[in-house]
C-alpha cells in the first residue's frame, strides 16, 4: 500500500491561523507582534524568502520592518542594525537572512541578537537553553517537523529516529528535539562521514533526511512502514521546465512511496512549516513582552 503523502501546506495553514488569532489577541493588549528582518546583498533566493516571510506576517496581522544592506556591507554595519532592533521596544523578533555574503561571520552576527528576540532560535543562549530543557525559542524547521509528527499521530516515544544531516539549522536541533524529554525517541545522527549509511537508515522508525543531497536516500534504505520526513530542497536540471530546473528532496520520492507509511513531498511538505513556525515564535515573543510589561504594572 503506497505511503500517505503528508500535506505540509494544510498543517501550516492551521498553525498560521493559530498565530493570527494570537496576534489579534495581543494587538488588543497593545502589543502587535513585529519582526525585524536584516538582509545583506541581493541574492535572489534570499530576496524571495524575505518577501514570503513578510507577506505571511502581514496575512497574520503582524508587522514587519527591515534593514536591507548592500552587498559589500561591513560586519560592523550588520551588527549596528541588530543593535538598533535589539533596543527597539516595538520589535519583538529579529531575523538575519542566511546565508550571509562571504567575509561576514554568521557566528558573530547571530550571537549579537538578543535572546528574547531570537525567533530563529540560532543564538548560543537559545541553543544552550534548549539543550538544558529551559524555555527558549526553537529553530523553525525542526519545530515544524515535530508539528508534522504530532499531526499525523506518529509514535515518537520509544521510536528509533535517524537524522541524516548535522547542520546547526536543521540536523543538530532536530536530533535534540526528537531525543528531548517528552519526545523520548532514541536518536542516531548520520552525516557525510557515516560509514554504511543504509545500515543506520534501515533501523529508522522515523527517518529525517536533511543532508542537502538529491536522491541520497533510496527506497532500499528505508525500513518498511517508516515515517519519512524529507527536509532537503535541491535544484536539479530539468530542460522540460521553463525555469530549467525542478525541486527535489534528499529522498527518492517515488521509490519511497512503496516502502514508507507516511512521507513528505518536496515541495509542499516541510517547507510551508518553516514560515508557520516563525509566525508562532514571533507571537510568542510578543506575548512574553506583554506579560513582562503587565507584570511591572
Amino acid at each position: 500500500m503506497p505511503a500517505v503523502i503528508i500535506d505540509g501546506g494544510a498543517i501550516a495553514r492551521k498553525i498560521r491561523a493559530r498565530a493570527a488569532q494570537s496576534a489579534l489577541a495581543l494587538a488588543a493588549r497593545g502589543e502587535r507582534p513585529c519582526l525585524a528582518v536584516i538582509l545583506v546583498g541581493n541574492d535572489p533566493a534570499s530576496l524571495s524568502y524575505v518577501g514570503a516571510k513578510e507577506k505571511a506576517l502581514a496575512q497574520a496581522g503582524m508587522l514587519s520592518v527591515d534593514a536591507r544592506l548592500p552587498e559589500g556591507s561591513s560586519e560592523a554595519s550588520v551588527l549596528a542594525a541588530i543593535e538598533r532592533f535589539n533596543g527597539d521596544d516595538k520589535v519583538h523578533g529579529i531575523l538575519v537572512q542566511l546565508p550571509l555574503p562571504a567575509g561576514l561571520s554568521e557566528g558573530r552576527v547571530i550571537a549579537a541578537i538578543s535572546p528574547e528576540k531570537d525567533v530563529d532560535g540560532f543564538c548560543p543562549v537559545s541553543v544552550g537553553n534548549a539543550t538544558f530543557g529551559r524555555p527558549s525559542f526553537l529553530p523553525c524547521t525542526p519545530s515544524g517537523v515535530m508539528e508534522i509528527l504530532r499531526e499525523i499521530g506518529a509514535v515518537v516515544s520509544g521510536a528509533h529516529a535517524v537524522v541524516v544531516g548535522r547542520s546547526c539549522i536543521v540536523g543538530r536541533p532536530m536530533a535534540m528535539m526528537l531525543g528531548a524529554r517528552g519526545a523520548d525517541a532514541t536518536v542516531t545522527m548520520c552525516h557525510s562521514g557515516t560509514r554504511d549509511l543504509a545500515r543506520h537508515t534501515l533501523q529508522a522508525d522515523i527517518l529525517v533526511a536533511a543532508a542537502g543531497r538529491p536522491g541520497l536516500i533510496t527506497a532500499d534504505m528505508i525500513k518498511p512502514g517508516a515515517v519519512v520526513i524529507d527536509v532537503g530542497v535541491n535544484r536539479v536540471a530539468d530542460p522540460s521546465r521553463e525555469s530549467g530546473y525542478r525541486l527535489v528532496g534528499d529522498v527518492d520520492f517515488e521509490g519511497a512511496l512503496e516502502r514508507a507509511s507516511h512521507i513528505t513531498p518536496v515541495p509542499g511538505g516541510v517547507g510551508p512549516m518553516t514560515i508557520a513556525m516563525l509566525l508562532e515564535n514571533v507571537a510568542k515573543a510578543a506575548r512574553e513582552r506583554a506579560e513582562k510589561k503587565e507584570g511591572k504594572q
